[in-house]
């Protein structure tokens, strides 16, 4: 049962049957021990480094499993600061503004009310994935009997409002008014939306879906399509500027323009880049690497240093934080921020998107239309049972091309290229392909399609 909760990035599993209050003890127990471990070389006088900080989201489990979880960290003698019903981002946030050695959030991001888990931050909120320490605390757990502890760590209760709101404003400077629906999809953002940015002029927010009920007027997934309804028809009822819809936790989103027309996230990329280069002349900006070629374009062309870095939050954190880049945009609404850590936040995403497409006198689809000069195929996805084996023979099909493997097989040409990743869990290769015509996009899906296998319908 273990191994099934214990992802790449996170735990996750559902309640209560794949995870309990015992086994969010044990997670406790065992994080505070390797997040402990990890303080050789630093101060053990300061107080707040040997301390763990935690939050929940508003799922029905989790005040029951964070006060389990709270239980587990205090019998190794660690002390807990307890901040809270919040959104993801703020525990990298309290990690950070408190000093401590990591922090836990008790959260099942986008998935349905019924799963619950863990996102967990090392020192200065590094992630805890696979490969920097989740593995060493799944073997910690399946060796662990509760028994009564030695020594109890303290618990402090906290309230972070202020200092959080302030960091999250240091990203607002709206130009002008704009009108917002902003669907919280009965997540986290129902919580700090209105206590950041309601009632903050220029801004108008016209609410959807902020009820904190623990139950979901649609899944709080933005990436798929039908969770956007609502929102692309409220952009359209209201006459709005903008629409943004946030996940369970809030610490991604997705923009819709005001005909209502989702705004894939590396368009929102390659827009912001321009701004975060504007104001950091020569910076390095991070991209995963199924991500439009205009972003690269965009960056290049405001005099940046664009870096293609592979899918998934432990390696855009990473590759930020390496290269000292501004700011970072993955495909799947991450995006990350020199100034927030290196870390992403729905949050500040939505103050800098807000501001940026202020500074324009037109529709925002008139001011992102310069940058939808490639056309997307979307990510597809085909059944393969030998994996390994398509992507050898794409290598060859396509040989003359520039190749490389950074995460999977890319292919480029100069009209058009394809990304095809596999997927860590299923049978399955993922499709990302894109083309500077309509036609040649039709026909070299069709083509590559081919040589894949069998496509999986939605």
């Amino acid at each position: 049962m273990i191994e099934e909760i214990f992802k790449a990035y996170d735990i996750r599993g559902t309640y209560p049957d794949q995870l309990d209050e015992d086994m969010a003890w044990k997670i406790g127990h065992a994080s505070a021990q390797f997040l402990r471990m990890n303080l050789s070389g630093l101060n053990k006088a300061d107080r707040r480094k040997n301390m763990l900080v935690v939050g929940r989201d508003m799922r029905p489990s989790s005040p029951a499993l964070c006060q389990s979880l709270i239980e587990g960290i205090r019998s190794t003698g660690t002390g807990c600061i307890d901040i809270g019903m919040i959104d993801t981002p703020m525990i990298y946030f309290a990690i950070n503004h408190l000093g401590c050695c990591g922090g836990i959030q008790t959260t099942a991001s986008h998935n349905p009310a019924h799963y619950n888990g863990f996102k967990i931050g090392g020192l200065a909120a590094r992630p805890i994935g696979q490969t920097t320490g989740l593995l060493e605390i799944r073997h910690i757990c399946s060796n662990l009997r509760r028994n009564p502890p030695a020594q109890i760590g303290q618990l402090e209760r906290m309230d972070l409002l202020a200092p959080y709101r302030a960091h999250v404003l240091k990203f607002f400077k709206p130009a002008r008014p704009l009108k917002v629906v902003v669907d919280a999809g009965n997540g986290m953002a129902g919580k700090f939306i209105p206590e950041i940015f309601m009632e903050r002029p220029p801004l108008t927010i016209i609410p959807l879906n902020f009820q904190i009920t623990g139950s979901f007027q649609h899944e709080p997934n933005p990436l798929v399509d039908a969770n956007l309804r609502q929102l692309q028809e409220a952009v359209l009822s209201n006459a709005a500027d903008l629409g943004v819809c946030f996940d369970g936790d809030a610490d991604r989103c997705v923009f819709v323009d005001e005909q209502a027309r989702v705004l894939r996230c590396d368009i929102i990329t390659a827009l912001l880049a321009r701004d975060f280069l504007r104001r950091n002349p020569h910076s390095v900006i991070v991209y995963d690497l199924r991500s439009s070629r205009v972003v690269r374009e965009e960056i290049e062309n405001a005099g940046g240093v664009p870096r293609r870095e592979r899918v998934g939050h432990a390696f855009m954190k990473k590759a930020l934080a390496d290269s000292k880049g501004v700011f970072g945009g993955e495909l799947s609404g991450h995006f990350y921020f020199r100034d927030n850590f290196n870390c992403d936040s729905g949050a500040i995403a939505f103050a800098c998107v807000v501001s940026v497409l202020s500074n324009y006198d037109v529709p925002v689809s008139q001011a992102l239309k310069p940058l939808l000069r490639w056309h997307s195929g979307g990510e597809i996805n085909f059944e393969v049972a030998d994996k390994d084996g398509a992507v050898a023979r794409l290598a060859e099909r396509y040989k003359d091309a520039a190749i490389d493997y950074l995460d999977g097989i890319t292919v480029e040409y100069d009209t058009w290229w394809f990304n095809v990743r596999k997927s860590n869990t299923e049978p399955l290769l993922r499709l990302n392909l894109e083309a500077n015509t309509v036609e040649m996009l039709k026909k070299k899906l069709e083509e590559v399609g081919r040589q894949i296998g069998t496509p999986v319908s939605h």
